[in-house]
């Protein structure tokens, strides 16, 4: 097992366990600004750790993660990892101004009403987003509200105790890519991270994670609708996706359009619901994830949403070498998580 301690003093891991890969990065800090030390990229089976809690799984998911620790050469043991957006409830509530003490018992007893788990039995986390000004006597918290299952938070803790890792914190991957894709920017921005099997829409306030939802549209299923529409291999499917993406005339965009449409829906509803909410203006769109790359598709995005888009650049805080810089923006949006991870440790 690995000591408490163990490894050098100011290094941490941020380890994201995704549902078709596990990525690893390693940080330390120089003059005060984050440098990379080594990072590492292990694909393994379709496996949800949020519903799967077989030994069998546990113990592959351990025994994969030693394997490409060992083969980065890590030299710190604590880790920073987190839980999947879809399997964590997330909740924007209102409170008039209160003591700490009171607020926290407050916010218990809202939680009941979102939460749909005994309160026994979860993990309740809370942050003030803003203070509201209703009267000049009157003034209410806008406060963000975050549960996990204990089950589930114990499952991600016995894989890493299993893999000889000393895990430090475990957060949500909506405040991990908050940190990596916008640092300290307060712009209030939508981040669309698209896995192997889910899409998260995320609404960043001022540096805070207030509107999170999911959808089960992901990489896979974009690649599944155009191997079954050409008849063709998934691998070879896969290729297709990422050389033509929403580029040029083909069946191709047409499919990846028609597998997006649930997602451009989810994006416009959940701007439509922030926005006459909270009363403000998204700035930006930020995509992350495998499939940001895929051509053309921050056009697409832009005129479905009309406004501005971009890919994230995780890597933009971090110092590392210049030869890696091809090889670290190839695999920059698949890394975001991973490096907010890492940067959580250093803080």
């Amino acid at each position: 097992m690995a000591i408490l301690g163990l490894g050098r003093k100011n290094n941490f891991l941020g380890i994201d366990l995704g549902t078709t890969s596990l990525k690893l990065v390693e940080f330390t800090t120089e003059r005060g600004v984050p440098k990379l030390v080594t990072y590492g990229y292990a694909e393994r089976a379709v496996v949800d750790i949020a519903k799967d809690n077989s030994k069998v799984i546990l113990d592959k998911v351990a025994s994969l993660l030693k394997r490409l620790y060992n083969q980065c050469g890590i030299h710190s043991y604590r880790a920073v990892t987190a839980l999947p957006n879809f399997s964590v409830f997330n909740s924007v509530i209102t409170l008039p101004v209160m003591k700490r003490k009171e607020l926290d018992s407050a916010v218990r007893w809202e939680a009941k009403k979102f939460v749909p788990l005994p309160m026994k039995d979860v993990i309740l986390d809370w942050r003030i987003i803003d203070k509201i000004e209703i009267s000049k006597k009157k003034k209410n918290y806008r406060i963000l509200l975050t549960a996990a299952a204990k089950s589930l938070v114990q499952r991600y803790v016995e894989i890493f105790k299993r893999a000889d890792l000393q895990l430090l914190s475990l957060e949500t991957e909506a405040f991990a890519l908050t940190r990596s894709l916008l640092g300290k920017s307060q712009a209030t921005t939508m981040i669309i991270d698209t896995s192997a099997v889910t899409t998260d829409i995320i609404i960043i306030e001022k540096g805070v994670p207030a509107l999170n939802r999911s959808i089960d549209v992901g990489g896979i299923t974009i690649t599944r609708a155009i191997a079954n529409s050409l008849k063709i291999s998934f691998n070879r499917a896969e290729q297709f996706k990422r050389d033509i993406g929403m580029s040029g005339s083909s069946k191709i965009p047409e499919v990846i359009s028609g597998i997006l449409k649930p997602v451009i829906d989810e994006m416009n509803y959940s701007k439509k619901l922030y926005q006459g909410q909270s009363g403000r203006v998204i700035e930006q769109v930020i995509l992350s994830g495998g499939s940001a790359y895929l051509p053309n598709l921050v056009d697409y995005f832009s005129k479905a949403l009309n406004i501005k888009v971009l890919i994230g650049d995780p890597w933009a805080r971090i110092s590392y070498p210049e030869e890696l810089k091809p090889a670290l923006y190839a695999v920059a949006p698949r890394f975001a998580v991973a490096i907010g991870l890492g940067l959580r440790g250093l803080r």
